[in-house]
């Protein structure tokens, strides 16, 4: 197995990514071989600076890059050859099994529709991010940053590949969807999501249970799967980012509120894409970056892709 990342990738980059590439490589098994995707001098200098081992580590040689803050179409054109871009390319050809990186989410997104491509059926794919409640379990909400603005017949599919996602993740074999919203009863939203609402009413592929509001989030366990825009589910995933760090320096914590800690998963795979890409936060830590590959290690080991392929076609 072969798991690429781009080494520029990521705020801390690319110290972060080498030195998260090292701990990743020390707990996975030997068949899994790490793919540093970057400039060779850059990390041959960073490495001997810090005293750093990176024996057993494979390297793919660019000295372009996708910045944080580029343009991702315009990066897409002028940069063909950026490592992310390139570990896009190196997934399809088959020279990775999959592909990671803390980098630019909408490059990611770029690369994910012109270069590996989504599944055919698929209108636009979707990242999932578990969420922890109370009451012991954990519901999956989509989107959480891919798809700023998304269209009545695009949430109503997240519904289909969140199902799914859940009855693979979870076991759950009819998890419960619910749609985020301002309110509960069938009239409240604005057009999209009124509009969606009659579509998921009539979804034979997924148990549409209504409305889901935003204050029952971490409290209710009545939605399995919660259906939103990138851009709504982006804000509440930051949010609930911002509550673990205020927990944490308020001496509060405990293993719930561990379960905030997005540095403990690392990443999570863009759904409904031919081949295995996981992304993770842009503020991500060495600690961030080995849990990265390692989910990247077990999306592919599992077979996710192939598994939702094969959902998708009954």
């Amino acid at each position: 197995m072969r798991i690429g990342i781009d080494m520029m990738g990521g705020d801390y980059a690319p110290g972060s990514v080498i030195r998260g590439a090292i701990l990743a490589r020390d707990s996975l098994s030997s068949d899994v071989d790490i793919v540093l995707i970057g400039d060779k001098d850059t990390l041959a200098r960073y490495a001997g600076e810090n005293n750093l081992d990176v024996s057993g580590l494979s390297h793919v040689q660019t000295t372009d890059s996708v910045l944080m803050d580029d343009h991702p179409l315009k990066a897409f054109k002028e940069k063909p050859n950026a490592d992310l871009f390139l570990g896009h390319r190196l997934l399809n050809n088959g020279s990775l099994d999959g592909f990671c990186s803390a980098g630019n989410t909408g490059a990611m997104m770029v690369g994910a529709m012109q270069i590996v491509t989504s599944i055919p059926g698929i209108i636009r794919p979707a990242i999932a991010a578990t969420i922890p409640n109370v009451e012991g379990t954990r519901s999956v909400i989509l989107d959480v940053g891919l798809n700023p603005d998304a269209r009545p017949d695009v949430l109503y599919q997240y519904g289909s590949i969140g199902t799914i996602y859940t009855r693979l993740l979870h076991g759950i074999q009819e998890p419960a969807v619910a749609l985020l919203n301002v309110g509960v009863e069938e009239s409240k939203g604005n057009l999209v999501t009124r509009s969606t609402y009659q579509l998921m009413k009539e979804c034979s592929n997924c148990n549409f249970i209504g409305n889901f509001e935003a204050n029952e989030m971490f409290i209710s366990s009545r939605a399995d799967v919660i259906v939103t825009d990138g851009f709504v589910g982006n804000i509440m995933l930051k949010q609930a980012e911002a509550f673990y760090k205020v927990v944490s320096l308020k001496s509060m914590g405990n293993d719930y509120f561990e379960l905030f800690n997005f540095e403990n998963f690392g990443g999570t795979p863009i759904l409904g894409v031919n081949s295995p890409l996981v992304i993770g936060h842009g503020i991500s830590n060495d600690k961030a970056i080995k849990n990265m590959l390692l989910h990247t290690a077990e999306v592919v080991g599992a077979g996710l892709v192939n598994k939702i392929k094969e959902e998708l076609d009954r």
